[in-house]
């Protein structure tokens, strides 16, 4: 792959209809460099995506390996694009449904770029990084990022932590609020009250706890309260110490109810 070919998959959006021919002499619009300015605005006006596929942004300095992960993942059926700087990174994420980071960048410190993106949106971000280090990882799911993956990775676990990462994501109650007896929670702020007592809860604890909120009366299992709130890749003892720790901050062993063998529902003590 040539330098300017692998730019060109960085700076464009794939194409949502027959390409149009090319004017004699001059080279296809894809083979055109552009610059990271565009990059945002170009996404922006391809407003239709790939019909089962995501809209990934690909944050990394190194054109051709992040033009390759472009190519891999539109052969996956994902929308993908990519810029190299992370001031491009911080406008084109709002057009992203997942952010793919590397935090070595020319201009900014990538976890800075990560929070930065953190304070103002939702979005999913995994960091893809040479960095392997259990420091490193601590750092990067301190500044904001959903999951580490360090590099070189296997396609098959990438693919597979973007779908685990999305499963959690897309889950939304549909209720801003959720009044269960003496609990409230207001989903848009994450605040949890309890006889109208203000609960400080983790971000896990309260994901947990929305969601059996959300299925009152309703045995949720293990294995779906492990996909939903942590994914595939954590073991059942996540479960149950997230649970014991909520139950100590709710301030009444009622509230979470364990049924044997199955999982979990929210009782009314």
């Amino acid at each position: 792959m040539t330098v300017t070919s692998a730019q060109a998959l960085l700076d464009t959006r794939p194409p949502t209809g027959p390409a149009p021919a090319p004017a004699a002499g001059r080279a296809p619009a894809a083979l055109r460099p552009a610059g990271d300015r565009e990059t945002a605005a170009a996404g922006r006006r391809a407003a239709v995506s790939m019909p089962s596929g995501r809209r990934v942004l690909v944050v990394d300095a190194d054109t051709a390996c992040a033009a390759s992960l472009v190519t891999q993942l539109r052969r996956h059926g994902h929308d993908a694009f990519g810029v190299r700087r992370g001031e491009a990174a911080l406008r084109a994420h709002e057009d992203a449904d997942l952010v793919l980071l590397d935090p070595e960048l020319p201009d900014l410190d990538g976890l800075e770029v990560c929070r930065a993106i953190r304070s103002v949106s939702r979005v999913p971000v995994i960091i893809v990084t040479a960095r392997a280090s259990e420091l490193d990882c601590v750092l990067g799911l301190q500044a904001g990022a959903d999951d580490y993956v360090a590099k070189p990775y296997g396609l098959r676990e990438l693919m597979a932590r973007i779908e685990a990462v999305m499963r959690r994501a897309e889950w939304q109650p549909a209720a801003r609020e959720i009044r269960h007896g003496r609990l409230h929670i207001d989903v848009g702020s994450r605040e949890v009250l309890v006889d109208g007592e203000e609960v400080a809860l983790t971000r896990k604890e309260f994901d947990l706890l929305c969601l059996l909120a959300s299925h009152p009366d309703t045995v949720i299992p293990r294995k779906q309260l492990l996909q939903q709130v942590w994914g595939d890749s954590w073991s059942r003892r996540t479960v149950d110490t997230h649970v014991s720790s909520l139950r100590g901050k709710l301030g009444d062993s009622g509230w979470i109810v364990t049924v044997r063998g199955v999982g979990f529902m929210l009782g009314n003590p």
